[in-house]
């Protein structure tokens, strides 16, 4: 069976060497880069203790300094799994989500095809470089000279010209011997809808070849010299060769520099990439006249795990970042997001460079902003929240930009992220403006660097106003079952992993613990056991689960027990957030206490004491250390009595409901 062409290059793209070559070995983590693409780890071809075999990610290749064995993923999968190449194929075309072709007798005459095409598009890149040192290019070669750049970096990116003539390149192709089909099929000229000979694409414009991941010619970037134009910057239309959302332009130096360690920046466009790559900033793409599109997001990502967007400090380029983050945020995945480094106002790459240098350029590379940040952003820019429903509708929004992440991890980050956010947002609000003053977030294009992230709103527990010696001591118990639980039982993480990361521990060694757990549970318990004994020690385990506390839990006595197990670690972890939960509202509360009304403090304190209440196994426990509050609800005395000091200042008459 023959394949078309494109398909083993699509189906390349599509996978990361390094996620299928992890299903068969351990990473070192010591020796390997991730975000270089960079993996090493113990051969899977030959028995070995040292990290002997090298994964390439961005170029896709492997190979063991051992053994000397070497490949792709196509000859990963035939030699671990033992299969044929065409069942090789299938297996991996069914991890990326192709489909496999249905048997074409023609695949070689197509493959022929698509041969020929790229030798036309060859000698239409030649013919256009020749124009631009003629005559006929005078003025192409003024505007360039303008643009600052040299003759050499002009012959370094291949740029040419196409005179204003309607046949100036179908004649020089048809002197060549090059039959029609190819040129109309190669997409360098146009049938004619009145009958007459076809006309050349592109006529008058100043022309940037675009090539492919592995070098070869397959469209044209024509700015036009009229200023008249309708259009001015015209695309190669789509064919064989092109498909213009699935390209980048600078595609394969950029991603041989990546690999160097330089950061990977996206621009608008072609002069942005070149004036960019002149000036040291070599791993540098540009989509080709559209939005980023998601397939081209994949394409980044095999580069690079975090791209960074720079984008034209005007309003069609902030206008473009959001589209991209609606297109990114279907597709994040644990370290793999972008980042994006704004201009300032009215001014793109070339201008910076030109103006201020390229040190200049690096510091707003530099200080590039997550993507969190400007989807915040886009949702408050410009708004007031004076009113109760307005900031319903910023609540609704935002949960409807986040429900569209994917990733249960990736979306709980997203969603305490912006809830920090909203949190300082209005608490933020000027002394006496209460909760009904306006709070207007402006934006500000060309400040990009001068943005700092929001300090997060959180209070350590030890700092706590009830963060008593009795209460840290039965939280660090707490801890030490969730933990034990899990070490024994790490495939329950997946019901409580978001929960499990936002748990901040206190106890000794649970930190470190936690750590290793959320980063190696999926390798099974007896992985997951060795890897804790040679990061922190056998001692910490020891003592783990030497604590009676965790020995008579039930889901330690009955590890076998799905249902016990999962019910003991939902219990623990909600009993701890919701002691931790009241302390923080309550402690909160108090810092707030002249800005918040007081009747929505009075409903918030009671809301989280009724949440303390509800992770209460039962009344019956400690029943000598708790009483029943205003509103039913059960409380610690600790808890009462801070309750009580913050209600003492509410002013009688509200307190009543007056």
């Amino acid at each position: 069976m023959s394949l078309p062409p494109g398909f083993l290059d699509e189906l390349r793209n599509r996978l990361s060497l390094s996620q299928v070559v992890g299903r068969k070995v351990m990473w070192d983590q010591r020796k390997s880069n991730q975000a270089k693409g960079d993996m090493w780890a113990p051969c899977p071809f030959h028995q070995e203790k040292t990290a002997s075999f090298h994964v390439d990610d961005r170029k896709g290749y492997y190979y063991c300094f051992g053994c000397h064995q070497k490949g792709d993923a196509i000859s990963f999968v035939r030699e671990t799994e033992n299969v044929g190449f065409m069942e090789a194929v299938e297996i991996l075309a069914g991890e990326a989500g192709m489909q496999m072709p249905a048997r074409d007798p023609k695949a070689k005459e197509k493959a022929d095809r698509r041969t020929q095409l790229v030798e036309v598009m060859e000698m239409a890149v030649s013919h256009f470089r020749l124009m631009l040192k003629t005559g006929a290019g005078t003025a192409a070669r003024e505007y360039l000279a303008r643009r600052r750049l040299s003759d050499a970096a002009v012959d370094r990116w291949e740029i040419g010209f196409a005179p204003d003539a309607w046949q100036g390149l179908w004649d020089h192709l048809k002197d060549k011997g090059v039959a029609d089909d190819l040129i109309l099929g190669a997409g360098l000229a146009k049938p004619s809808t009145k009958g007459g000979q076809p006309y050349d694409t592109f006529r008058n414009r100043i022309l940037f070849p675009i090539r492919d991941a592995r070098g070869r010619a397959i469209a044209f970037g024509g700015r036009a010299m009229d200023p008249d134009e309708s259009a001015k910057y015209l695309n190669s239309p789509e064919t064989e060769l092109f498909d213009k959302g699935r390209s980048l332009y600078n595609h394969g130096p950029a991603r041989e520099a990546a690999g160097r360690g330089q950061s990977l920046v996206v621009a608008e466009g072609y002069m942005d990439v070149i004036a960019l790559s002149e000036a040291g900033f070599g791993a540098t793409v540009a989509p080709l006249g559209t939005a980023i599109t998601e397939d081209q997001l994949r394409l980044l990502w095999r580069i690079a795990p975090e791209p960074i967007i720079a984008l034209d400090g005007d309003k069609a380029g902030l206008a473009a970042a959001m589209r991209v983050i609606d297109n990114a945020l279907p597709l994040l995945e644990a370290g793999q997001s972008l980042r994006f480094a704004i201009m300032p106002e009215g001014k793109d790459p070339d201008d910076v460079l030109k103006e201020s240098g390229p040190a200049a350029m690096q510091a707003l590379i530099d200080a590039a902003i997550p993507m969190v940040d400007l989807l915040w952003r886009r949702e408050t820019e410009g708004k007031v929240f004076d009113s109760p429903e307005r900031r319903a509708a910023l609540d609704k929004d935002l949960r409807a930009a986040i429900a569209r992440i994917k990733d249960p991890s990736i979306r709980s980050h997203y969603g305490q992220a912006i809830k920090d956010k909203r949190w300082d947002l209005f608490r933020s609000r000027p002394k006496g403006q209460g909760a009904q003053g306006a709070s207007r977030v402006p934006w500000e294009p060309g400040k990009g660097r001068g943005w700092a992230p929001v300090p997060p709103v959180l209070h350590s527990t030890k700092s706590s106003l009830l963060a008593t010696a009795d209460d840290q001591a039965q939280e660090v118990l707490r801890e030490a079952v969730i933990l034990a639980i899990l070490i024994r039982r790490p495939d329950m993480l997946e019901h409580v992993e978001s929960r499990m990361e936002r748990l901040d521990m206190i106890g000794p060694d649970h930190g470190a613990l936690q750590r290793v757990l959320l980063r190696h549970a999926h390798e099974g318990a007896e992985v997951l056991e060795r890897t804790i004994i040679e990061r922190i020690g056998a001692v910490a385990l020891e003592k783990l689960f030497a604590l009676n506390h965790v020995r008579i839990t039930p889901a330690m006595r009955h590890p076998e027990d799905d249902e016990i197990v999962e019910a003991s670690l939902n219990e623990e972890i909600m009993k701890l957030e919701a002691a931790r939960g009241l302390r923080r509202e309550i402690a909160d509360a108090a810092q707030d206490m002249d800005t918040l009304p007081d009747e929505g403090m009075t409903w918030r304190l009671g809301q989280a004491a009724e949440a303390r209440n509800k992770a209460q196994r039962s009344q019956s426990e400690d029943k000598a250390t708790y009483e029943v509050a205003d509103n039913g609800t059960l409380m610690n005395r600790d808890e009462r009595d801070a309750l009580d000091k913050l209600l003492a200042q509410i002013s009688p008459d509200k307190k009543k409901g007056k």
